[in-house]
């Protein structure tokens, strides 16, 4: 397909992509600088439709964040309170299965779970928590825990990393989100959450995760504090990580929300950064099989512009999201599958729903 770029160097980037050659950090870098939107999208565009043709997925999905009761108190964050806190609260078991049998009318494929690193609660906690939820959703897929929680459930129960990793999987855990990572860089930790794990803790931990059988999203947010430099370098590092295990299914671009941080003086994202670093991870990512437009952080329509630019999921249904919406997020919380169906058939792609390992849940692919 040809194509004509008003910024010359996206020529030899697109010459790249259609040898198959793995683009650089430099690529990467150009990405992120050009201002030729509408050509980045066409390359972005090209590499979508080879992998994924006209389809673009979706899952009926549904989160659950059981505390936001946090002991890092990341400066990014506006979910997580201190205990006794206007608006700190805790989900007993009792009141996550209440909360669960709620939405039993609805035909839900996977649970989304993540929460805070709440002192007060035990590690039988969290393997009550999935049992709970593996008995009243048998059929769907528990998606739980970041890398950090995990790193605090290991410290919490005195296992190594691998027991923890197992003791969990037997309870019900099949998938992880992939959050946490926030940007693989030691300054932005050091200024954003020093209390956090590091990106070393934070890759040892996604990777013991995968050599356990569990596969993992990926994400970043942007839009804070990093350069354009340490957005590359974050892409190159997870492309690393699944060159070694293939345990990542899907890359989220995450974009952060300033409204009831400390750094609510920082500006939304733009339109076009959003757009960008879809593109950036779909051309970066070459070893990712899919990228998700996140429409609760960029928005519905954004998302369904996304989705010609590298983008080839919109995530889900999300009933229950807590966590963007209490950072100043405008956008639904939560959508019907019709919703979702017609936001990617308007966009001009063919909706297939899927389970969280992309099986098209109707048997048509």
């Amino acid at each position: 397909m040809q194509i004509s770029f008003i910024d010359e160097r996206l020529e030899d980037l697109y010459l790249k992509v259609l040898k198959n050659s793995r683009l650089s950090r430099e690529d990467g870098i150009i990405i992120y600088e050009t201002h030729d939107l509408i050509g980045l999208g066409r390359i972005a565009n090209h590499v979508r439709k080879a992998l994924h043709g006209n389809r673009a997925f979706y899952i009926y999905n549904e989160h659950l964040n059981y505390t936001n009761i946090c002991k890092n108190r990341c400066r990014f964050c506006a979910y997580a309170k201190d205990k006794g806190q206007e608006g700190a609260y805790v989900f007993s078991i009792e009141e996550i299965e209440k909360r669960l049998m709620t939405h039993m009318d609805e035909p839900v494929k996977e649970l989304h779970i993540v929460g805070g690193l709440n002192e007060d609660l035990k590690f039988d906690y969290y393997i009550d928590l999935l049992k709970t939820i593996r008995r009243i959703r048998p059929h769907a897929t528990i998606k739980a825990f970041t890398c950090v929680e995990i790193d605090y459930l290991s410290t919490l129960a005195g296992l190594s990393l691998e027991e923890t990793i197992k003791r969990l999987k037997e309870a019900g855990l099949a998938m992880m989100p992939g959050g946490g990572a926030e940007v693989l860089n030691k300054r932005i930790q050091e200024e954003l959450f020093p209390r956090k794990i590091g990106h070393e803790r934070w890759l040892e931990i996604v990777k013991a995760v995968h050599k356990a059988g569990i596969k993992t999203n990926a994400t970043m947010l942007y839009g804070h504090i990093e350069t354009l430099e340490e957005r590359v370098d974050h892409l190159i590092s997870l492309r690393e990580v699944q060159d070694e295990t293939g345990g990542f299914s899907a890359f989220i671009p995450l974009a952060f929300h300033s409204e009831n941080t400390e750094l609510s003086h920082l500006p939304p994202t733009t339109a076009v950064d959003d757009l960008k670093n879809v593109a950036a991870a779909r051309l970066m990512l070459d070893n990712f099989e899919h990228i998700k437009a996140y429409w609760v952080m960029i928005g519905e329509s954004l998302a369904q512009v996304a989705l010609s630019f590298g983008a080839d999921d919109l995530d889900g249904t999300i009933m229950e999201e807590r966590i963007t919406h209490t950072a100043g997020a405008k956008s639904a919380k939560g959508l019907t599958r019709n919703q979702m169906e017609d936001l990617i058939l308007t966009a001009g792609f063919d909706p297939v729903e899927r389970d969280s390992f992309y099986n098209p849940v109707n048997g048509l692919a």
